[in-house]
């Protein structure tokens, strides 16, 4: 059901095949045809691929009215507390541009602009998850993003997902448009008759998504190249089982490729959490899924200790670490890789899914060595400012031209010998 491995078996693990040669060649073909044909090419597609000819592309007003119409009310109250605890966390994350004066006159510093337009996909069907809406749109709101539209496939009668809808007006999206796959991607890549260019694509989304927003990366700026979700729990012999297999759970049930791991150092916590484990799954609606998670991608392991549990965490770089463990303030310095970090047992890792307030966004295959969660420095950019005196300059200007003269740059050196030379900046000095 769950594998017991030892920490070599474990962090030699190979990261999934990344390589796709049919689909790469499909998603070219689709990119192409949505650059050379624009609308015509996305309402072909659409019809090709999710078996819907549409007459427009964009979201009406009316069809925005009649979601609302299609929601329970303690959905809303729910999505829009989680919206505005979201969007509190990530008024914490937002930086101010700054400018520091020196005595010589010289100013430096540092703009901080937000991007013009985004484009957040939104996967449809069976995967269509309203709380991803907000995660992807609430922190380019925050950072000031003008624009935000979003992409998302329409179900077979031609509309949009009620609840996802719903949650794009509370997020504070602009525009929605119907249209998924690698043809959405183009689109917001290259601009069409009705879909304008954006400036960066975020959001999930199946193989050829995500192949196509590496190919247009570049032409605009992408979030990541998701892998499939992961976690990995860290427990001590006073961790409970059943909680530790109801996390476990929680992460399989999402795709078969998803990977659920349990570091600890006891043995009997570790038999615990297999019976639990086959307690709990009877019960899942998605139990195929879940146990094939578990089969082929789960593991337990069992440590020295917990510091080589953290080592081997560390090692393993999580997008999600769980610390089901006594006095967990106390381990969370030794945390150095990991995309959230979730503290004692009442900590699962679906409040932060949904509810808490950080970025659900993050890091996935080991990536989280380098790479942190969507955030609002995701959706901003930072213009260096300078702004040299005349007496700055011809202080530091002999040295601006060694340095040219070095690298065989004579016109860079030039640039600043011609002010040296005349012996004043120009008119506005």
């Amino acid at each position: 059901m769950i594998a017991k491995v030892t920490r070599d078996e474990l962090t030699k693990r190979k990261r999934l095949e990344s390589r796709h040669p049919k689909e790469e060649q499909v998603v070219r073909e689709i990119i192409q045809s949505v650059r050379e044909q624009g609308d015509s090419a996305l309402y072909r597609l659409t019809e090709q691929f999710d078996g819907v000819r549409l007459s427009a592309l964009q979201v009406t007003p009316e069809e925005i009215d009649d979601a609302w119409s299609q929601v329970e009310e303690d959905f809303v109250q729910a999505l829009k507390e989680a919206a505005e605890r979201i969007r509190s966390y990530h008024e914490k994350q937002k930086r101010n541009s700054w400018f520091e004066p020196a005595e010589d006159g010289t100013i430096l510093g540092q703009l901080v602009r937000p991007l013009t337009r985004v484009g957040v996909y939104v996967p449809g069907g069976k995967a269509a998850y309203p709380s991803t809406v907000l995660m992807n749109v609430i922190p380019a709101f925050v950072a000031g993003v003008p624009e935000i539209v979003m992409v998302t496939p329409p179900l077979p009668d031609g509309t949009v997902y009620a609840p996802t809808l719903v949650a794009a007006y509370i997020a504070g999206v602009h525009t929605v448009y119907k249209v998924g796959g690698a043809q959405a991607i183009a689109a917001l890549a290259y601009g069409t008759e009705t879909i304008k260019q954006v400036d960066k694509i975020v959001g999930p989304g199946n193989i050829y998504v995500a192949l196509a927003k590496q190919a247009v990366y570049g032409q605009v700026d992408i979030d990541s190249i998701a892998g499939p979700s992961d976690v990995t729990v860290i427990a001590d012999e006073k961790a409970n089982p059943a909680y530790v297999a109801a996390d476990l759970l929680a992460q399989a049930e999402h795709d078969p490729l998803a990977s659920a791991i349990l570091l600890t150092p006891s043995s009997r916590l570790a038999e615990q959490v297999v019976v639990e484990l086959k307690r709990q799954l009877d019960s899942l609606e998605r139990k195929e899924i879940a146990a094939r998670s578990l089969r082929d991608r789960g593991a337990i392991c069992i440590t020295q200790d917990l510091n080589e549990a953290f080592a081997i965490a560390n090692q393993i770089a999580p997008e999600h670490l769980e610390l089901l463990i006594e006095s967990p303030w106390d381990w969370i310095h030794q945390v150095k890789n990991a995309g959230a970090v979730f503290l004692g047992q009442y900590s699962p890792e679906a409040v932060g899914d949904y509810f808490a307030g950080p970025n659900h966004v993050l890091p996935t295959e080991g990536t989280a060595r380098f790479f942190s969660g969507l955030g609002v420095d995701s959706f901003v950019k930072r213009v260096s400012v300078v702004a040299y005196s005349r007496e700055a300059l011809f202080r530091d200007g002999p040295k601006v031209m060694t340095l040219a003269h070095a690298e065989g740059l004579g016109a860079h050196a030039a640039s600043i010998s011609i002010r040296l030379e005349t012996g004043k900046v120009g008119e506005w000095d």
